[in-house]
């Protein structure tokens, strides 16, 4: 066994070994591109290697990560996301001291040597043998490039990145083969301006330009003597020489840095003395990546155009090909967004509920017509300390929302309306709507089995002086239970599913909504997103748009700006326009004299429906313009509040309604946002006032005397495939907004509903946080 010297340095076996592996290696750099014919090198990483000639060609500079900004839709800065935070500049955008400094530290003889420095590595071999270990390294900037390029590529990987770095002679004389091609491909400058743009300089920075305004908030080009000398001094050990966490240290490398110039003869040792006795001068800038630095409260909103680019096959087949794309970044996005309706949003959140509340709030703005998100905020801030989620509670689970959306109470009674006008039925239609009633069964669904009352059921109004018989037109206005639940017993359950389904309307959870009466009442949960998409369908006369987030993006690609394709919103006939007309003058009754009238607009033309859950766990308001829509939901994310004796944003609430709180939100919110905007007017019909016949059902489908018999008709009133314990789940019993003068009554529901059963929870009160 060879033995150490005295004093622990290598026996004279083991320096004649390293001496005789680094001479091979350095003749085989002398014989450069001759190599090959000599044959297979024979040495490598893992025990064997590929000969020299082997080694592939095709060395390709990967496209570096960079940060990608956030814009809103005009223009302005909403936060900056990046896997690795980089701004790619041109050489003569980087100052010509930090050009001198990197080369004279890092490789002096950079300007008079090829790919490899055989002078450094024979100077570094002579150093090490009298070290007798690694005391020097020989490695020109064209190397290093290369093996940044290989880091590059390996991204977050860990065991990439291992493999990367590994000091083997294998990998070194990969590294060499491919420095050479750079050196013949590239030239001296295009070298030093990629080795400046891909180096890591601590601090989150990757690039010079990133350093430049990571430790001293200005831009590469506008870098000084001794500023360029300690970022240059960075490089060799980010973390060693730290200047935020190391000031001592950084400011001795920083000055070995300046002799270092001195001696080349880059500056005279006159200012290299100079600068020596000069402060780092430090301006540090704190790293400002990912949505939660987002600006006018935008967090959720970015995060939602982030899962939207992750998720969208329009930006790549794959979950990966996306994800590549995404952290590869250099991306601009401009988004929907308009600042003026999210500032109007974050103004009216904040003066309506505060984060500390035990509920919540979230408003989500949409534009009819054409699926732009406008506005998106909500009450909890972004973020994991108190108070503080990451769950998005305006969207749907899979885009980073809540479990299972809120149920919506009254809000989806214009659904099963406008359902019943597109069947034919008139917008003067009555129905008994008694203060208490059973479910009518059977109820025919779409499939050949109808819904059937197996526990008998009941369901009331909000307050016992609501009963019928009421028309359409009063029913709304006042969100009377039992008129609608007799309507979709007229209709059956599959024209509101299939009107539904046209809307986009599903739980928030992505499940299509179940086919039972209970959904006329809101007793899914669905996202404020949703909620608002498909109302603006009754602002834009019919017609559904997809929601959209993104405007246009621009990729930088060496050096150039490419557009990338983005998704775009699909508008499709969803009802007539008579029907969407005749809701719209509907709920505008709403606003005027129902339930709604915090919530009306006093400067434009607006329409509106309030709903409130069971238990007033949930409130909601859900509204629009022609041409704007919005949807307000307040509850708690876990649904174990209820809004009975509640302080909300400093106010105390006996009883909260959808028009008590979120109206008020809704109207300050929408208010803001359309501010100077135009204000153009409703399609609105004549809806003649029907005089009530209390001693004539009128109705059709009664479930108490069954109207004209269809009460006990069906298919023999069939068991059905699906009983109504199992399918109720999170049944509301109230669902009304009645009471905005404070005189209605909560009933007691004749049948009790678990804790936590609205939104079908596993017990833990899911993931809402």
């Amino acid at each position: 066994m060879p033995k150490k010297r005295s004093g622990g340095g290598l026996s004279a076996t083991q320096q004649a070994a390293k001496f005789l592996g680094v001479s091979v290696l350095a003749g085989a750099v002398a014989a450069g591109i001759a190599l090959p014919a000599a044959g297979a090198l024979g040495l490598a990483a893992k025990g064997s290697v590929q000969g020299f000639d082997e080694i592939p060609d095709n060395l390709k500079s990967p496209a570096l990560s960079q940060r990608t900004t956030i814009l809103d839709s005009e223009g302005g800065q909403i936060a900056t996301v990046y896997s690795r935070d980089r701004t790619v500049v041109d050489l003569k955008d980087i100052s010509p001291y930090m050009q001198k400094a990197i080369v004279a530290i890092e490789d002096s003889r950079f300007y008079q040597h090829g790919a490899i420095d055989l002078k450094g590595i024979l100077r570094a071999l002579n150093q090490n043998a009298q070290n007798g270990g690694v005391a020097q390294g020989a490695s020109t900037l064209t190397q290093q490039l290369v093996k940044n390029y290989f880091v590059e590529e390996a991204g977050d990987d860990p065991t990439k990145v291992r493999q990367a770095t590994q000091q083997t002679l294998g990998r070194k004389v990969r590294e060499l083969k491919y420095a050479i091609q750079l050196e013949e491909k590239l030239g001296k400058k295009k070298i030093l301006e990629n080795y400046l743009n891909i180096t890591f300089f601590g601090q989150q920075a990757y690039g010079i330009e990133a350093a430049a305004q990571r430790y001293f908030s200005k831009s590469a080009k506008e870098l000084n003597l001794q500023e360029s000398a300690m970022l240059a001094g960075i490089v060799q050990s980010p973390s060693r020489y730290d200047p935020v966490n190391d000031e001592a240290e950084a400011t001795k490398r920083r000055n070995t840095v300046l002799q270092r110039m001195a001696d080349v003869n880059d500056i005279s040792q006159k200012d290299a003395d100079q600068a020596k006795e000069t402060k780092l001068g430090l301006k540090v800038s704190q790293p400002k990546n990912g949505c939660i630095t987002a600006v006018k409260g935008a967090s959720f909103f970015c995060k939602y155009v982030e899962k939207v680019f992750l998720s969208d096959p329009v930006f790549g087949k794959t979950k990966e090909d996306r994800a590549k794309i995404w952290n590869r970044g250099g991306l601009t996005i401009r988004t929907t967004l308009d600042p003026q309706a999210q500032d109007s949003v974050q103004a009216s959140i904040k003066s309506h509920v505060n984060k500390s509340d035990s509920v919540a709030t979230a408003a989500t703005l949409v534009e009819p017509g054409t699926g732009k998100i406008v506005g998106m905020g909500q009450s909890k801030p972004y973020g994991y300390a108190k108070n503080e989620t990451e769950y998005n509670y305006s969207v749907d689970r899979d885009m980073g929302g809540s479990n299972y959306g809120f149920p919506t109470g009254s809000t989806f009674k214009p659904f099963v309306a406008a359902a019943a006008l597109e069947e034919g039925r008139p917008v003067t239609q009555q129905y008994s709507a008694p203060y208490k009633m059973s479910y009518p069964s059977p109820v025919q669904t779409c499939g050949s089995a109808p819904w059937t009352n197996q526990g008998n059921e009941t369901l009331s109004n909000e307050s016992t002086s609501e009963k019928g018989p009421y028309p359409l037109k009063e029913a709304m206005a006042l969100s009377v239970n039992t008129y609608f639940v007799q309507m979709i017993s007229d209709i059956g359950i599959c024209p509101v599913v299939n009107l539904t389904n046209k809307l986009h309307v599903v739980q928030g959870n992505g499940d299509k909504l179940p086919e039972v009466p209970a959904i006329t009442l809101g007793s899914k949960g669905i996202s404020p997103l949703t909620m608002a998409s498909a109302y603006a369908t009754f602002a834009s006369r019919g017609m559904y748009c997809t929601p959209i987030a993104i405007e246009s993006i621009t990729q930088q690609v060496d050096g150039k700006q490419k557009s990338l394709e983005v998704p775009k919103s699909t508008c499709s006939r969803a009802m007539s326009e008579k029907t969407a007309d005749s809701i719209n003058t509907l709920l505008s009754g709403v606003i005027d004299s129902g339930t709604g009238q915090q919530a009306g607009l006093t400067d434009r033309a607006n329409a509106g429906k309030t709903g409130t859950t069971d238990e007033r766990r949930n409130a909601w308001f859900v509204g629009y313009t022609p041409n704007l829509s919005g949807a307000v939901w307040v509850g708690s994310p876990k649904q174990d509040v209820k809004m009975v004796n509640i302080q909300i944003g400093g106010v105390y609430h006996a009883e909260v309604y959808g028009g008590q709180v979120p109206g008020p939100i809704w109207k300050d919110a929408m208010t803001g946002a359309l501010a100077g905007k135009e204000s153009p007017s409703f399609n609105l019909v004549t809806i003649p006032d029907v005089e009530k016949d209390k001693d004539k059902d009128k109705g059709r489908g009664d479930g108490n005397n069954g109207g004209n018999g269809n009460g006990n008709n069906g298919n023999g009133g069939g068991n059905g495939n699906t009983t109504f314990g199992n399918t109720i789940s999170g049944l509301t019993t109230g669902g009304t907004d009645g009471g905005q003068t404070g005189g209605g009554t909560i009933p007691t529901p004749s049948f009790s509903i678990p804790e936590g059963f609205i939104q079908g929870q596993d017990g833990t009160g899911g993931r809402n946080g």
